[in-house]
């Protein structure tokens, strides 16, 4: 018989373990892992980039089954030093990720993310397809200059008119044409009151539009110093960069080396952030994959439905269930 009762984040967990992996001589990577020893190793792959992971991520896997591995990528979370952009790229991380997977003696992992995290795992997974058991990945985004163009200036701030007010308020007209470049001037100003002005107004923009219903919480987290000093900062530098791909849309382009890897996608209807046309096209470039599109959702992967979408996945990819 068919489970129809929706579920929630499993009980929370402690770390068994955990510690930093020297991956550079400027960057040291928080890990830590929790749950079953002895399970099925899975990695949870945080967002932003920048954003760092949380208590909570750890909640998605079932702890009795799953060996949980967490890293906040560089410059993010606990990782070390603190927003540090240097030699942090995206083929930085992928790498730091296949460090940190021999590191931990894995063999084959199951990788988890959303947003961000969907990007960084999929260019993992097209890297290194054969150190993946499966994914599951949540709110696609492809990194693409439509994307972009659609968030900061021409689709998003038509529907959450008032939150753009205030994030484009802070760029003279005459810049808006390109936001990315905008905030990036300021950010990496020295002028310190107009970057903080930037950082916090910059991180408080997704925190604004990332659900359905707005979430007062998130947006006091988004928008406090230290947070918003390491997401904004390391989001503009990755997307002045175009995330450091070859060409646009170099995921969707290389999308064949993920066919043999089991997959569910996981996407809101109404997704502001991130579009579900990418979750489309991923799976049109992905046939493999299942797509699970969540009706009542928007962008972030607490929205209730989207999390028993998400902790469905991960049940689903238990070895043997």
């Amino acid at each position: 018989m068919a489970n129809n009762q929706e579920r929630s984040l499993y009980p929370e967990v402690d770390p068994f373990d955990s510690g930093y992996l020297r991956v550079s001589d400027i960057h040291q990577v928080y890990y830590e892992q929790c749950g079953n020893p002895d399970g099925q190793p899975a990695l949870f792959v945080h967002g932003g980039p920048g954003g760092g992971c949380e208590a909570k991520d750890r909640r998605f896997f079932d702890p009795s089954h799953y060996r949980i591995i967490l890293f906040d990528q560089r410059g993010a979370g606990r990782s070390k030093p603190h927003a540090c952009t240097a030699e942090n790229t995206t083929w930085h991380l992928v790498d730091d990720m296949e460090r940190l997977r021999r590191h931990l003696n894995v063999e084959k992992w199951l990788l988890f993310g959303g947003s961000w995290g969907s990007t960084l795992a999929l260019t993992y997974a097209e890297a290194h397809p054969k150190s993946v058991s499966a994914l599951i990945v949540r709110g696609i985004f492809l990194v693409r200059q439509v994307e972009f163009e659609w968030y900061y200036s021409r689709g998003t701030p038509m529907v959450f008119a008032e939150a753009a007010k205030k994030f484009h308020g802070l760029i003279p007209e005459n810049e808006r044409e390109d936001m990315i470049a905008a905030y990036y001037r300021r950010v990496t100003s020295d002028d310190s009151e107009l970057r903080q002005q930037a950082l916090a107004a910059w991180a408080t923009w997704e925190a604004e539009t990332s659900s359905l219903i707005r979430d007062p919480e998130r947006i006091r987290e988004f928008g406090a110093a230290e947070f918003a000093e390491a997401f904004a900062g390391i989001e503009l530098h990755y997307f002045v960069n175009k995330g450091f791909f070859e060409v646009d849309g170099q995921i969707l382009r290389d999308a064949a080396r993920l066919e043999r890897i089991p997959g569910v996608i996981v996407h809101g209807r109404y997704d502001m952030v991130c579009p579900f046309q990418n979750a489309l096209m991923l799976k049109e470039a992905w046939p493999g994959a299942d797509l699970v599109v969540v009706e009542d959702a928007g962008h972030a992967a607490t929205e209730p439905a989207t999390t028993d979408a998400l902790i469905r996945a991960t049940d689903r990819f238990r070895a043997g269930a």
